[in-house]
This record gives structure tokens, sequence and C-alpha cells, in this order.
């Protein structure tokens, strides 16, 4: 599967949190997410592993009980089963991958 680089067909899931669905395939999934300032990301967890990378902005996750400070260019996991959440510190933008597929990003 390809996908052509383009800024439409985001959808807003959260107030302040847009998500468009880019590539993905039996295993895995991959989302481009556009977060506006002060957006939160509530804390929650689900059984699909998380990996991403911040591409602007600054971010505060919660995982677990404990709060990291994300710049542009750092990346994260963050297990199965594992309570997290999100605020943006700034604009940003983060691009992400689900295994297993998550199914309600599906498009």
């Amino acid at each position: 599967m390809f996908v052509k680089h383009n800024n439409q067909g985001y959808q807003e899931k959260i107030i302040g949190v847009k998500l468009k669905t880019l590539a993905y395939g039996d295993k895995t999934l991959m989302a481009s997410i556009k977060l506006s300032q002060g957006a939160i990301i509530p804390q929650h967890k689900h059984f699909h592993e998380q990996t991403g990378f911040l591409i602007s902005g600054n971010l505060e996750f919660f995982i677990d009980g404990e709060n990291f400070i994300v710049g542009p260019g750092d990346s994260w996991t963050i297990l199965e089963n594992v309570i997290h959440g999100v605020k943006a510190l700034e604009e940003s933008m983060i691009v992400e991958i689900f295994s297993p597929v998550r199914k309600d990003y599906l498009p």
C-alpha cells in the first residue's frame, strides 16, 4: 500500500486532536495526528502497542504514572494496556504506529 501526501482527510477525534490514517496492513497502522496547543488526550489504555515520533511541537506525556516532556525528533513506545495520556504544550504534529491494527482508525 502506498499513500501520497496531502493535507486533507483529518478527522477531529477529541477537541483539538485531529487524526488521519496513513498506510496500514495486516499487522500495523500508521496515523498522522495534529494537536492544537492545550489539547488533551485523557489517560486511557488499549491492547495496541503504540510507537510514535514527534515531528514538531512539544508534548507532555503521562505514561504509567510518570511524566515525560517530548520535543521534535523524540520518539516513544507505549506497551499494550499501559495507562497513558498527553497534553500539547504547543501546536504539535506526530506520527504513530499501532500494532495490531486499530480498527477504529481504519478509513
